[in-house]
């Protein structure tokens, strides 16, 4: 039988757990899965979008996904509190032309009383790299446990 997913109050551990479960859900690229894991009402920031509840989210992650081919994610726990959570990430995908970008962020998240996530707020920069300066090699969908994560690698 599977465990419910962690929820507040968190401490580093149940954190971590909830990262990964994040990064996870975002490799699916699965837009109406995703959405699942806000409240209904759930607010973002995300670069010059902000949208408000499922619906919203589930459209923003459809058209994120179709624009970025091949997207492949990492995610950091940075620090915890209650039931408040900052992670680091790094991303890679290309676009319809072929150029390969790697993108860096942090989010902030913020989380209801069921693990639902009612806040993210998400700072990225990304910018263009060769195809061969790609860090991320995984098949499509979840990270491997034994896949470098984002201080292995550098970032």
């Amino acid at each position: 039988m599977n465990e419910p997913p962690p929820s507040p109050p968190f401490n580093k551990d149940s954190a971590r757990e909830k990262v990964r479960l994040a990064e996870d859900a975002w490799n699916s690229r699965a837009p109406a899965k995703v959405a699942l894991a806000y409240t209904p009402e759930s607010r973002w920031r995300n670069r010059a979008e902000f949208p408000v509840g499922r619906a919203e989210i589930e459209a923003f992650l459809a058209r994120k996904w179709a624009r970025e081919l091949d997207y492949r994610l990492i995610k950091k726990l940075w620090a915890v509190s209650g039931n408040r959570i900052a992670v680091r990430y790094a991303y890679e995908y290309h676009n319809d032309s072929g150029q390969w970008f790697r993108a860096y962020g942090n989010e902030n998240w913020e989380f209801a009383e069921d693990g639902l996530m009612a806040v993210r707020h998400a700072s990225i920069n990304e910018h263009p790299i060769r195809e061969h300066d790609r860090k991320f090699h995984w098949p499509l969908g979840r990270r491997p446990d034994d896949h470098p994560g984002l201080d292995d690698l550098g970032l």
